[in-house]
């Protein structure tokens, strides 16, 4: 492990970044180092080293360029993705040093920057459709702002000048455009915030030119915000201090505002825009985030405390994960609270980690915490986003601090840095994530004094490294003169917990273990019943670490009422679903009634009117897997019911709509809504409790736009003991009247 540090030396001086030529007005209290300074191995390493040569070495550059040399691009928004690979490529390239790479990057940026027209634009649209809200053509300055990041990370780390001066041409451009053309305002979605997000680039070409324009152009942009009908981004966060206040609370694009600002404070020395972004950020962490460590539901910051975990709710979108990674990183560097830290870790080993395939090659949309994650090759603005947040992981591990060490990891690691005016390397080696113990070594040619702080995560106090006294978050080992070889043991306190669930998940817990929250996978518990109806047996749950390299878990839980425990394994949420199961986050707390927040059909028999060719269960939490009753046939009636061991007592039954096909899919209701049915007894008649009222008025042509997934639900004025439950409606034939038939997500009955 030493030796590697030293081997690190030479290399990372190759590949420092290029520093400013502005400084700040607001210097950082904790400076990043280059990714070549540092090395993470051990569980998360692992995840960054599948990111780097599983993913961005391999990606096909071509169709995200495509658009640039034939223009317009398939795509309103294709022009971000070549930047946003540039930007993960890059720091990645100087992570590992791998050669293939660079020279894939090189060859990607040359492509890229003979697309430049004369002018500076550097985008897929066509001439009369540039910079402003056309219809499908209002993401331009969008992925100019990528371009940018994308080729001033690449100008930092190679010193390449046609990408400082391609870089260049694009911010004259949208000088010449903004506002003297018309407003910023106008050539970005979501009030705005799409095009203003553009302010971060800005800022970083002007620290790196020292070209005043370019600043008076960053200035603009914050002044824009408040223009009629504008975000008012600042203006709102120092008065409401709520995100979901500001603009129309569209997750990502905002925080990416604040990242610019984050940049923007820190050259000019504006306090005010600081707490205007700290401000946010406790809202977010108050409020909206994540017990996983992101935020947003349908891409949007919601009302206070609303979380839901399902993944129709389409929650935690892996561009805001990665952009509240880019947000905390920002403002550790800025203030150097530990804190900001904390929340990085949060992330990186749940959310983020949750959206990446295990092996790295493929990237979730959204990433729920419960129901089956939707991973997949595809380019999407969140498949580019992900492998940013897993490149940033190296430069969050080891920060320095006025002559202070700042160690914000646990994992098997290393970096060299300057300390106390010598040239440092650390190492350290670590149990981490199966035993809370580590050992850093320091090596060094001459004494050197400097202090060493380690980062006090919640889950992980006490932390005892000799001497060090906790402050602020920090258990800190004054300043002293270290010697070649000095070694400093680490103790932690690496236990499982159980977090009582509160607003939406009263009456549920979850399970963590350091860092990672835990989730029950059900294709790893064969014998047990769905999720939605296991829960834990008591307060602290008996947890026994599985030997071997995957972090899985042996506990026990209880299914039904009168149910007795049984054996059940737990991985982490990052690793749950990944072979496609069914995986649940907040699961029954202990002593809570095994109706109070599950259906209470799991385990039943499922059945249909017709086999169909769909036969995904109607029955298992899982509202993205569907039935159907499509046979080619017409039939005059359709139906869909579980049946039970035994009677239970139903005051609520939900059905949930599948999905909508051409030729039909859902119920025809222009001669009544779909009916809700019961047996009482084992062979006994149906009888009709009600209709789905909520249903739409929708016709055997005609599906009123159903949701996949939307939810009809039959409320009773007094409990029923019933056996079976179905619902019974007309089939839809769509365009084809020679059949019809319906679909089915989850048919769910509830005792309140």
């Amino acid at each position: 492990m030493v030796t590697t540090g030293l081997m690190l030396s030479s290399q990372a001086d190759s590949m420092k970044p290029l520093p400013f030529k502005v400084p700040a007005k607001l210097p950082d209290a904790a400076e990043m180092q280059s990714p070549s300074a540092v090395r993470i191995e051990g569980w998360l390493g692992a995840r960054v080293a599948a990111n780097a040569a599983n993913r961005l070495l391999v990606v096909d550059t071509e169709p995200l360029i495509a658009g640039y040399r034939k223009k317009p691009g398939t795509h309103p928004w294709l022009g971000e993705h070549i930047g946003k690979w540039m930007h993960a490529a890059t720091l990645a390239w100087a992570n590992t040093g791998d050669v293939a790479l660079r020279e894939k990057l090189d060859r990607v940026a040359a492509e890229l920057i003979a697309t430049q027209e004369p002018d500076g634009y550097l985008g897929t649209y066509v001439p009369e459709q540039r910079f402003g809200l056309f219809k499908g053509a209002d993401w331009d300055v969008w992925s100019h702002k990528y371009n940018l990041i994308g080729l001033l990370t690449y100008y930092q780390y190679t010193g390449n000048e046609a990408a400082l001066n391609a870089c260049r041409k694009m911010g004259d451009l949208l000088i010449a455009t903004f506002p003297a053309k018309k407003s910023i305002l106008a050539a970005g979605t979501h009030v705005g915030m799409a095009a203003t997000s553009v302010l971060e680039p800005i800022v970083l070409l002007y620290r790196l030119t020292g070209e005043v324009r370019y600043l008076d152009f960053a200035s603009y942009i914050v002044k824009s915000w408040d223009e009629p009908n504008g975000p008012a981004i600042l203006k709102t966060l120092l008065t409401e201090k709520q995100v979901n206040k500001v603009a129309n609370g569209k997750a990502y694009e905002m925080l990416s505002n604040l990242v610019g600002l984050c940049e923007l404070a820190r050259v000019t020395g504006d306090r005010e825009m600081l707490q205007a972004v700290l401000n946010a950020w406790q809202d977010i962490v108050d409020k909206r985030l994540y017990i996983t460590g992101s935020a947003s539901a349908g891409e949007l910051f919601q009302a206070d405390h609303a979380l839901p975990n399902d993944a129709l709710s389409h929650i935690c979108e892996t561009c805001v994960t990665t952009t509240w990674i880019q947000f905390n990183l920002q403002l550790l560097r800025l203030t150097g609270e530990a804190k900001f830290g904390n929340e990085l870790e949060r992330t990186f080993y749940n959310n983020l980690a949750a959206a990446q395939h295990p092996q790295g090659h493929d990237w979730c949309y959204y990433t729920s915490l419960e129901g089956r994650k939707p991973y997949d090759k595809g380019i999407t603005c969140c498949h580019s986003s992900g492998p940013r947040g897993m490149a940033l992981v190296p430069q969050s591990a080891y920060l320095a601090s006025h002559d202070a060490l700042l160690v914000s990891t646990f994992e098997t690691s290393s970096t060299t840095l300057e300390l106390g005016g010598q040239r440092v390397t650390v190492a350290q080696q670590s149990q981490f994530p199966r035993r809370g113990e580590s050992v850093l070594t320091l090596r060094l040619a001459k004494p050197a004094t400097f202090a060493i702080k380690i980062r006090v995560p919640a889950w992980a106090a006490p932390v005892i490294a000799e001497s060090a006294v906790v402050q602020s978050g920090w258990a800190v080992l004054p300043a002293r003169a270290w010697q070649d070889g000095d070694r400093i043991s680490i103790k932690f306190n690496l236990v499982a917990h159980l977090v009582a669930g509160d607003y939406g998940n009263a009456g549920r817990a979850a399970l963590t273990w350091g860092p990672f929250v835990l989730a029950y996978d059900q294709k790893l518990n064969a014998d047990l019943p769905a999720p939605s109806t296991l829960g834990l047996i008591e307060s602290q749950p008996p947890f026994t670490l599985q030997p071997g390299t995957a972090l899985a878990f042996d506990t026990q839980m209880v299914g039904g009422t009168g149910s007795m425990p049984k054996p059940a394994t737990l991985v982490t949420f990052a690793d749950a679903g990944a072979d496609g199961g069914v995986y649940r986050v907040w699961l029954r707390a202990p002593g809570v009634a095994a109706t109070a927040n599950g259906s209470l059909l799991p385990g039943g028999t499922e059945s249909r009117s017709r086999q169909g060719n769909q036969h995904g269960s109607i029955n298992d939490d899982d509202f993205g897997s569907i039935a159907v009753t499509f046979d080619g046939q017409r039939q005059e009636e359709d139906w869909f019911a579980v049946t039970l061991a035994a009677p239970v007592s139903v005051r609520r039954v939900v059905f949930a709509h599948g999905t909508n096909f051409s030729d039909g899919g859902w119920f025809d209701a222009s001669a009544g809504k779909p009916r809700v049915q019961v047996q009482r007894s084992k062979g006994g008649a149906w009888e009709t409790l009600g209709e789905l009222n909520d249903y739409p008025a929708t016709t055997a042509t005609d599906n009123k736009s159903l949701r996949p997934g939307q939810t009809f639900t039959l409320r009773l004025s007094n409990p029923e003991k019933v056996l079976a439950v179905r619902v019974i409606g007309v089939p839809a034939c769509g365009k084809n009247p020679k059949q019809s038939f319906s679909s089915c997500a989850e048919l769910q009955a509830f005792g309140e």
